[in-house]
């Protein structure tokens, strides 16, 4: 069974930081790319960052500066670093993984977790 969990969200200040981790299993992980997403308010889901199986990332313009993030091959989790964050940030923060699993290893099915609620005050 493939599971994605994500935690660290929670209520912030604007210009505080919080950190994400997103705990996986059932997945490759070292050869799965790992994403954050988030959904707004009325927003559609948009990307927030990417590390890939070969350790490369991408930052959406909105956070690229603010944001970092990570990931952890013997723990199998990847972890977003947010600082200097913004209402607009509030979302709901989504992990994605895209490559193969244990149940699957010759595929690249796509997984999301629940999401975490992150929530910037001003």
């Amino acid at each position: 069974q493939v599971q994605l969990v994500e935690s660290g969200g929670g209520l912030v200040q604007a210009g505080g930081s919080l950190r994400l981790s997103c705990a996986t299993s059932g997945i490759i992980f070292s050869k799965n790319d790992m994403g954050w997403y988030r959904q707004g308010p009325g927003k559609e889901r948009e990307l927030v960052a990417v590390v890939t199986s070969g350790g490369s990332t991408h930052y959406s313009d909105s956070v690229k500066g603010r944001c970092t993030v990570s990931r952890d091959n013997a723990k199998n989790t990847v972890t977003l670093q947010m600082n200097s964050l913004k209402p607009e940030d509030t979302a709901v923060y989504y992990c994605n993984s895209k490559g193969p699993t244990y149940y699957n290893p010759t595929a690249n099915p796509e997984y999301w977790g629940q999401g975490t609620q992150v929530t910037v005050s001003s």
